[in-house]
């Protein structure tokens, strides 16, 4: 990904517009897109028995070096083969952060040799990797222990279960694109938050949660959309197409309330209702730093995030090698600002349609001939992209089962 000069992350922030400023320079770092990156998340199951809970120690004993930090204080965590980092999330969720590429085939070959690598690690310890986006068998459960998360616990159960199913039992995949050049960063922006309806159904894994049917398309999506609009609605709206993203974001940024307030005595739960806006204004008994702000960043959840680069957040994990189809399409959408703008064409009847993804997916018929008409721009597309004969010839095998879905869909 693009990337910028260091910033002096103790500096204070005084007021909002320090703020404004703050969050411009850091979170759209313009420049040709080159790189793609991955997030790949998984629920973590006992082989014998998937419904059995995952200690944090089992974890710890079976990835061994790559531990990180939150289940193993020792020491910093070893990265995995290629330079990706293993994290584990609060209900003893697995994910990787692949190293970003320039090469999509590059990015997919190094990907699937870490999953490899982790699932020789976890296949050692009678551990599996689960296959949808959400946890079929185990209700929410809290496996990691830290004063984040648990300021994370105690603030959105204000508003109801959702936050605790979010932090402990979803998966997700997560498509890192680079911003591109200021001249194509509103369309970029656009079309990164229209095209996710479709893509969303087309790619639900999330039917089944804690041994039951949902009756969501995917109940991942329901989740993370139910935990607090303040932080997780989209940024982008087709209402406002043309809005500046950067200072859309910021506004967003600064209206969201403080999910967490980090101290030295490990509570780290923020005061009910205080936004980064009031704190920057003097509403704390101390001004927040840079990296107080850089820190709030994180704690927003919407669908499209920008961290530099966007950060597509609304794809639910997928199962086996499933998670290059929906990589490539992005890839293939994002290639070049021609095809930008005909998937956002094509997305717009449903640009705004997350809930009704999230409910119906691909039974929805707008949003089915929607997500057919993006999955033929990107088999017309692939050509173009770095792509080995394997790897195409497999892709577009996967991409056409997923037209046939999208297709009956749309009757």
């Amino acid at each position: 990904m693009v990337t910028s000069p260091e910033l002096d992350r103790t500096a204070p922030i005084r007021g909002v517009e320090d703020a404004v400023r703050h969050i411009a320079r850091i979170c759209f770092k313009t420049g040709p897109p080159v790189h793609t990156g991955l997030e790949l998340e998984w629920t973590v199951h006992d082989a014998a028995d998937p419904a059995r809970p995952v200690e944090t120690e089992r974890l710890r004993a079976a990835l061994g070096p790559h531990s990180p930090a939150t289940i193993d204080s020792s020491g910093p965590a070893a990265p995995l083969r290629h330079g990706g980092a293993v994290t584990v999330e609060p209900g003893g969720q697995l994910e990787i952060s692949t190293a970003p590429r320039s090469s999509l085939a590059a990015l997919i070959d190094a990907t699937s040799d870490e999953i490899a690598q982790v699932t020789r690690l976890l296949r050692a310890a009678g551990l599996v990797l689960g296959r949808t986006g959400i946890d079929p068998w185990r209700t929410p459960r809290p496996t990691v222990d830290t004063p984040r998360y648990r300021a994370m616990r105690s603030v959105f159960d204000r508003h109801g279960p959702a936050g605790r199913t979010m932090m402990c039992s979803t998966a997700g995949l997560q498509v890192c694109l680079d911003a591109g050049e200021p001249a194509h960063l509103p369309a970029r922006w656009a079309a990164a938050h229209a095209v996710g309806p479709p893509l969303l159904a087309a790619f639900a894994t999330a039917g089944r949660h804690a041994g039951r049917h949902t009756g969501w398309a995917s109940a991942r999506m329901a989740t993370w959309l139910g935990i607090d609009p303040a932080r997780s609605r989209p940024v982008w709206s087709p209402a406002d197409p043309d809005a500046d993203p950067v200072a859309a974001w910021a506004a967003y940024a600064l209206a969201a309330p403080l999910l967490c307030l980090r101290s030295g005595d490990g509570d780290w739960t923020p005061p009910p209702g205080v936004t980064f806006a009031d704190w920057a204004a003097g509403a704390l008994s101390r001004p927040p730093t840079a990296d107080d702000l850089d820190y709030h960043l994180g704690t927003l959840f919407p669908v499209v995030r920008p961290r530099g680069y966007l950060e597509l957040r609304y794809l639910d994990a997928q199962p086996g090698r499933d998670w290059t189809l929906p990589l490539v399409v992005l890839a293939a959408i994002f290639a070049d600002p021609g095809t930008v703008a005909r998937a956002t064409a094509v997305a717009a009847p449903v640009a705004d349609r997350w809930y009704v993804a999230a409910r119906h997916g691909l039974a929805d018929p707008p949003l089915a001939r929607a997500a057919a008409g993006l999955l033929d721009l990107a088999l017309a597309a692939l050509p173009g992209l770095d792509l080995p004969d394997r790897l195409r010839e497999e892709t577009t095998r996967g991409l056409r089962r997923r037209l046939a879905a999208t297709e009956r869909g749309s009757q």
